[in-house]
């Protein structure tokens, strides 16, 4: 008999590689900086579970692109997609393949399209404030400043967009958050676990990995729910 599941998981895992001090991806920097340091000095390997919904997000910016490329939507032109991003700052570089980052033309202007899939569209009522940190340093680094956020729904294909407009104080806010992050690797200083902070970013924390670590280091508390 045929166990598809575990076929499944032997085409989707990957190699665990370390992450190299003085690389970072722009996917990441709107997380917890903390968790964001945890994975550069404690890699762990990337559950199953969690390699599959990476790819069905993959999926579902395949099918984002041939929407846009459809015959049937001559008012928007798709003019790239997964395309490679890389800004060099003081000692270190910001990089990585934009696999869902799309540039199209529409009312005769670029805009930049990131494209997020979710569990139920529904619950979806702005843009999440770590996706817009990823969208406005594309449209710095990229130079295009029009940008929106597109949600779809996994199971339905229902969709939301969001206008996400270019602010450069942001932009620069975002890049000293890679400088923070740089040094506190380089210098071997832990982040303050700024996702509990906040109940609008308490939940990364259900879904961290590092969670049970996070809170050996730094117990609850007032300050630290």
């Amino acid at each position: 008999m045929i166990d598809f599941n575990e076929m499944i998981d032997n085409h989707l895992k990957k190699e665990n590689r370390p992450k190299g001090t003085g690389r970072y991806y722009p996917s990441e920097i709107g997380m917890c900086l903390r968790k964001v340091w945890y994975s550069y000095k404690f890699p762990m390997e990337i559950k199953p579970d969690l390699l599959k919904i990476f790819e069905v997000g993959n999926i579902m910016h395949d099918f984002v692109v041939e929407v846009l490329k459809s015959e049937k939507n001559p008012h928007v032109q798709l003019l790239k997609s997964e395309f490679p991003f890389r800004q060099d700052i003081d000692d270190f570089t910001i990089s990585g393949r934009i696999d869902n980052l799309l540039l199209v033309k529409a009312s005769g202007k670029e805009i930049l399209v990131e494209v997020k899939s979710t569990t139920d569209i529904s619950f979806v009522r702005e843009a999440a404030p770590h996706n817009v940190v990823q969208l406005q340093l594309y449209m710095h680094a990229l130079g295009v400043h029009n940008g929106i956020l597109l949600y779809i729904d996994k199971k339905n294909l229902q969709s939301k967009v969001f206008d996400v407009p270019y602010k450069k104080e942001e932009a620069e806010k975002i890049i000293e958050r890679f400088r923070e992050l740089h040094k506190g690797i380089v210098s071997d200083t832990i982040p303050e676990p700024e996702a509990r902070s906040s109940s609008k970013t308490l939940w990364m924390c259900r879904y961290c990995e590092y969670k049970d670590k996070c809170y050996t280091e730094t117990p609850a508390s007032n300050k630290w729910p």
